[in-house]
């Protein structure tokens, strides 16, 4: 999900750069809402569950988007299935992203510590190399949208600014600690709207209990379409997220984002798109050395599993407040 997230903000730079640019998006139907906003950008559903599963069914897919007439591939994932259309794709102009795979390793190994190019950058140069150079420095976010009637009650306190929290990730290494985080909401609580976000039926009940524990908080997950749900983080003044895709999907949609970090980190590239450095609250590398343990979250070593609690609740609290201010 953070991956098509990050997407969002390069193929709006190129459709109003490049406006008789035509684009087709092959990703799964559920992204669908993601693009909905995209002036000349179709979403090709790709049924990688049924018709489109396994080397036969790339092969279908190949032939059903052959159909389409398409001129050139920029292949924004460069994963298996992908490196398989390219194949079937023999006759086409097929251009894929550069990962950056050697100076990742780099990185979480230890031999380099710097910035990397951004995802959101690497993904421009893919259309730079179809011939399309797209500047991101100024970008453009969707126009907002009424709340639909499902989504009305989440911003109850129309005085309070609102802040969405994200509390949760793919892997338990770059999540805050729960016992931290419920301390953050309950303090911003008692100054702000706040919106919790996450899925699954563990994160929910947990989610659920911090609703019934304090005022002005409720919890969004698993009540509304996806539709719904980024029409409602539009609505935030500021989100508050980990590492992980709620912090890309309200970036794509212009919303100030916090984020947390634990075992990864931003030099890897995978910052919320347009934010600013200091947005982005790092664990103590004084304290784990080692950080960055892996790109994504999922290798790290013994008594790291926490290492975004680090971070302390007062500075978190006092970065959100520098951003929103908050009454006396």
């Amino acid at each position: 999900m953070g991956d098509v997230a990050m997407s969002i903000p390069v193929l709006k730079a190129v459709t109003e750069q490049y406006p008789d640019l035509k684009i087709t998006v092959v990703t799964r139907a559920f992204f669908k809402p993601f693009f909905a906003d995209l002036k000349n950008v179709n979403v090709y559903a790709a049924d990688l569950k049924g018709k489109h599963k396994g080397i036969l069914g790339l092969y279908k897919l190949s032939k059903e988007l052959k159909a389409l007439q398409f001129v050139a591939v920029a292949d924004l994932h460069n994963v298996l299935r992908s490196k398989i259309l390219k194949f079937f794709f023999f006759d086409k102009h097929v251009i894929q992203i550069d990962k950056g795979r050697a100076e990742k390793k780099a990185l979480i190994s230890g031999e380099l510590f710097q910035q990397l190019k951004t995802t959101q950058q690497r993904y421009a140069d893919v259309f730079e190399a179809l011939g399309y150079l797209v500047d991101l420095s100024n970008p453009t976010f969707p126009k907002p949208k009424p709340l639909s009637e499902n989504a009305h009650h989440f911003i109850s306190n129309k005085e309070n600014k609102t802040i969405g929290i994200a509390p949760f990730a793919a892997h338990k290494s770059k999540m805050y600690p729960l016992e931290q985080m419920e301390d953050i909401i309950a303090k911003l609580s008692k100054d702000y709207n706040v919106i919790l976000f996450g899925g699954g039926d563990k994160e929910i009940k947990i989610l659920n209990q911090f609703e019934t524990n304090y005022s002005n908080v409720v919890s969004a997950a698993g009540i509304l379409t996806l539709d719904e749900e980024l029409v409602l983080i539009s609505k935030l003044d500021l989100m508050l997220s980990m590492d992980s895709g709620n912090s890309h999907i309200a970036a794509m949609l212009g919303v100030k984002v916090i984020t947390v970090w634990g075992v990864t980190h931003p030099y890897a590239g995978f910052t919320p798109f347009n934010q600013p450095e200091d947005y982005a609250l790092l664990a103590d590398r004084k304290q784990f050395p080692l950080i960055p343990t892996s790109v994504y979250g999922n290798i790290f070593p013994e008594g790291y599993e926490n290492a975004a609690g680090s971070v302390s609740v007062s500075d978190i609290i006092s970065k959100v407040r520098d951003l929103l201010g908050f009454k006396t």
